[in-house]
């Protein structure tokens, strides 16, 4: 230990390096039990910190590479923003993130009183308790390839919301620590909601009038519209900082800005790996902050706050979007995104600690709440799917019977006779749709992704939001005359085998008497054995599929297969015919 200890303080990169060998070794070993990479991740800045190996000497540059990943990945998820997302789900957000905040703010209040803190303490702890981690979540139903999904795109909503909050609390905690409103507190206040309308408006003038032409000569060299990327993210994200909104807003916005370009696929993909990277040093730093020290006095306490947190704020947001019409399941997984605090909360409490508001009791209390959430609301996210089911009953009071329209997209459509049920609509499924389509087979294409479902119905399929993981959903769809249920989605929840979700949708289907075919996609042989033991019909391996056709053809066994455009291929075909040239 003494080695490395001596091995950091020698040069940066030796630091970064060592942290970067731990990381890999804890990931590792996390990963083979099965474990969330975060959970590794921040148990590696608790292990590199002062309560461990004490290894992090250079926390500036720890801390620049975090930020950095912060303002990556917050641009990513503005990249896929839609301006009619932000419109149609913009009330539900609004109303959940400041119905969530109300609510946690003013129990946790009364929480703390009772637990014989003083009313300024009170009021740090119970603000500090309604912020959740935007790129803890994020990061997760990105993951889970969930930010697309109804529940993603409401959590994603009102997590900003929260952070618009954050902003707002740490304003008035500053005017305050400055000697209130009549120092310039409230021109603090107005000055930060005149730059936001400035950003904002910057935005939309660039996505009006430069961003597609700028964007198509850049294009030319891709190496270069990365860079413009990077560069622009990092730009909005340091002016959000110096207006006072936030690393977290500048780096959306700058996502928002290229969101209308036929580029943003390639972007986001291209620059995926770096923002896992650069993330790495954020969980690094976070769990490098801890003091351990502060901890151990406060564990009663914080139990109570933790539960009050894991329980009470999904709760509220399940009630709130059962209110607005939300069926249990989707305001269930959308809550599970509020089980927890974020690093905010820390920084809120440290920030209130320097201007002797709070003591290092508080702080202690807040950050043992921040470990034990962070933790349990990984594992809650992780594995939604599995919990739904187990809470499923006790929810049912909070739904209502007219179901809002994000919900059902038209139920008229879902309640047609079809001879296929299709679920998942992306490349492999959409080609499946395609053809069906044009051999005039009654089809319903279901989807969770909203926009996937807008778009093929545009195309003339009957397509209806739903998932295969969720009973309910599929002992509602008329299936007494269906003759094949089709499922092609991927695995979406990490710890589960791919064959796991099928046997589920099967399972499901056989108990409430479907009597058609199943088939189902895997992409590992080895599956083969347990899902026609479940009871599928067929067991479609597409690249096993396509390499035998391929084989087939080479080889003039085969007749040349119909080639047929889908919305995918339209778009990489537009987005060939800009880039000619390059």
């Amino acid at each position: 230990m003494r080695m490395l200890a001596d091995l950091v303080s020698v040069s940066v990169f030796y630091e970064i390096a060592v942290l970067l060998v731990i990381a890999a070794g804890v990931g590792l070993v996390g990963h083979m039990l099965r474990q969330p990479l975060i959970v590794s991740f921040i148990l590696v800045g608790i292990l590199v910190g002062p309560a461990g190996l004490d290894l992090v000497r250079s926390s500036d540059h720890v801390e620049l590479l975090s930020q950095l990943g912060i303002a990556l990945l917050l641009f990513l998820v503005g990249i896929k923003l839609d301006v009619k997302l932000i419109q149609s789900l913009g009330m539900v957000s609004l109303a959940t993130g400041l119905g969530q905040v109300a609510f946690t703010s003013i129990i946790g209040f009364a929480i703390a009183l009772g637990l014989g803190f003083d009313p300024l303490t009170s009021i740090y702890i119970a603000v500090a308790l309604t912020f959740s981690s935007t790129i803890i979540i994020v990061k997760l139903l990105s993951d889970k390839r969930e930010i697309d999904s109804l529940h993603g795109r409401i959590a994603l909503g009102f997590l900003i919301v929260q952070d618009l909050v954050v902003v707002l609390a740490m304003i008035v905690l500053s005017a305050i620590g400055i000697g209130g409103a009549e120092n310039g507190g409230a021109g603090a206040l107005l000055g930060v909601l005149i730059a936001g309308i400035l950003m904002v408006a910057a935005v939309v003038v660039f996505i009006r009038f430069v961003a597609n032409p700028l964007t198509a000569i850049l294009a030319r060299s891709p190496e270069l519209l990365l860079s413009f990327a990077i560069a622009l993210a990092a730009m909005f994200a340091a002016l959000g900082d110096m207006f006072g909104l936030g690393k977290e807003l500048g780096g959306l916005l700058a996502g928002v800005a290229l969101a209308s370009t036929p580029y943003r696929e390639a972007v986001s993909a291209r620059l995926a790996p770096l923002r896992d990277f650069l993330l790495l040093f954020f969980f690094i730093g976070l769990g490098s902050r801890l003091d351990l020290t502060l901890l151990g006095e406060n564990i009663p306490a914080a139990a109570i706050f933790s539960a009050f947190v894991l329980i009470g704020n999904p709760l509220i947001v399940v009630i709130i979007m059962g209110v607005m019409g939300y069926r249990r399941r989707t305001g269930f997984l959308a809550g599970l995104t509020v089980a927890q605090i974020s690093e905010f909360s820390l920084i809120f409490m440290a920030m209130g600690l320097t201007l002797g508001h709070v003591n290092d009791e508080a702080l202690g209390l807040v950050t043992l709440v921040g470990l034990i959430t962070i933790a349990a609301s990984t594992y809650m996210i992780t594995y939604s799917h599995r919990l739904y089911p187990l809470v499923e009953p006790l929810l049912s009071p909070f739904e209502r019977r007219n179901i809002n329209h994000a919900e059902t997209d038209d139920g008229e459509t879902a309640q047609k006779h079809h001879d296929i049920v299709l679920f998942g609509l992306g490349r492999y499924g959409g080609a499946i749709a395609q053809r069906l389509l044009n051999r005039g087979v009654s089809t319903l294409g279901v989807d969770f992704n909203p926009s996937a479902v807008k778009l093929w119905r545009e195309r003339g399929l009957d397509a209806v939001y739903g998932d295969l993981t969720d009973q309910e959903f599929l002992t509602h769809l008329p299936l007494s005359r269906v003759r094949w249920i089709i499922s092609t989605t991927s695995d979406l929840e990490t710890g589960v085998t791919h064959e796991d979700t099928r046997i589920a949708m099967i399972s499901t289907l056989r108990k409430f008497g479907f009597a058609g075919k199943i088939a189902v996609t895997s992409q590992r042989g080895a599956a083969l054995e347990r899902l026609q033991e479940a009871g599928a019909d067929l067991i479609l391996f597409p690249f096993q599929d396509a390499a035998d056709q391929a084989v087939e053809l080479l080889t003039g066994e085969a007749p040349e297969p119909e080639r047929i455009e889908t919305p995918e291929d339209s778009d990489d075909q537009k987005l060939i015919e800009e880039t000619k040239g390059v």
